[in-house]
């Protein structure tokens, strides 16, 4: 996963991990079919988006996702489309969720997400850091042109 995407005219790695759970702490995924339903949702969702998952863990009430985006797609639209389609299919395959979650909504509102990357947060401050510097530098050299 220490690879960087290489586009037409952009480098970079836009990986993140992402939890988030059903609503009211219930936890349906203790069950198995309605856990594969789960998955399968959310790997289509992903992939009709040109998401690719590296890993997926369902755990009994909430769900642990470490996604590659695109470029173009910004975290929160992802997190939208991942509950949305999984959420249309767990009640649409098992009717039976809806009398449990009675206002048709599976997943709460809230969300974590962390970006993922080979760089710590300290190196890139310090590469920031020591970029202001040298540009500091350079405007000091040209401030006072040769004689």
């Amino acid at each position: 996963m220490d690879a960087l995407e290489h586009k037409s005219h952009s480098v970079g790695q836009n990986t993140f991990h992402l939890v988030w759970r059903p609503k009211w702490n219930r936890d349906p995924f203790k069950f198995g079919p309605v856990r594969a339903v789960c998955a399968a949702a959310i790997r289509r969702a992903a992939h009709q988006h040109a998401m690719r998952i590296v890993e997926l863990e369902i755990m009994p009430d909430h769900i642990h996702c470490f996604i590659e985006l695109p470029a173009t797609l910004c975290v929160a639209t992802a997190l939208q489309l991942l509950k949305g389609y999984s959420a249309y299919m767990l009640f649409k395959h098992h009717p039976w969720l809806r009398r449990h979650f009675r206002t048709g909504h599976l997943w709460s509102p809230g969300k974590f997400f962390r970006s993922v990357g080979s760089v710590s947060a300290d190196a890139v401050q310090n590469y920031i850091h020591a970029s202001n510097r040298a540009a500091r530098n350079q405007h000091l050299l040209t401030r006072y042109p040769a004689l």
